[in-house]
């Protein structure tokens, strides 16, 4: 089929370059071959004629083509080059394969570098926060100490006298007092807080 055209990107020269000289420039997964130093001179005179692209644009398409990062790979020592024909000529020098390697190694650094600031500068997503259920303390229930009164009895308020210790009836706990006067019915006594109450003798025991 024979192209019209004018080719407008680098893209579809390259793939042209492919169709036209298929021994000198590939494609896709094929491996690069080294072109011929001044290669440039050659395409420009054998498409002279040709419309559908201009020197300009080899020269742009050229360069991309040599600058792919599988061209780069090939160009190592020792190995030939080729014209469009794909003849084999001069061997690849050192000073060569070092600049390719060079120009190979900053070309990925930079793309790895572009990619890590276009990752960087996505907004990250926050963690998203797990409730842990919190276990609840029980609240330590205080033992109750049971006071044993077995040696102790009912008092008899005939028997009372003063600053006699005993234990006064108050709430469930006992609570230790002592007799300071002793009244026709009732009994006051003093306890250990320190405050004074009167009391019924049935509310007192005694050892």
């Amino acid at each position: 089929m024979e192209i019209t055209e004018k080719l407008t990107t680098n893209k579809q020269i390259i793939t042209f370059l492919t169709e036209q000289f298929p021994l000198c420039f590939t494609a896709g997964k094929e491996p690069a071959k080294p072109l011929k130093v001044g290669v440039f001179q050659e395409l420009a005179t054998r498409l002279e004629n040709n419309e559908v692209v201009s020197k300009t644009q080899l020269r742009g398409a050229l360069r991309q083509y040599t600058m792919s990062w599988r061209y780069l790979h090939c160009v190592k020592v020792a190995v030939k080059r080729v014209d469009l024909d794909g003849i084999e000529g001069e061997e690849v020098s050192q000073d060569h394969a070092d600049h390719a390697l060079k120009t190979l190694k900053e070309s990925k650094e930079k793309a790895f570098a572009n990619k890590k600031k276009v990752e960087d500068s996505k907004p990250k997503q926050a963690a998203k926060k797990v409730n842990i259920p919190q276990r609840t303390k029980k609240p330590v229930v205080k033992k109750e100490v049971v006071e044993d009164l077995s040696q102790y009895k009912p008092a008899n308020h005939a028997e009372l006298a003063l600053q006699q210790s005993v234990k006064v009836l108050l709430g469930k706990s006992p609570v230790s007092a002592v007799v300071i006067e002793i009244l026709k019915d009732d009994v006051q006594v003093q306890l250990n807080s320190g405050m004074i109450v009167k009391v019924k003798a049935k509310h007192l025991i005694t050892e």
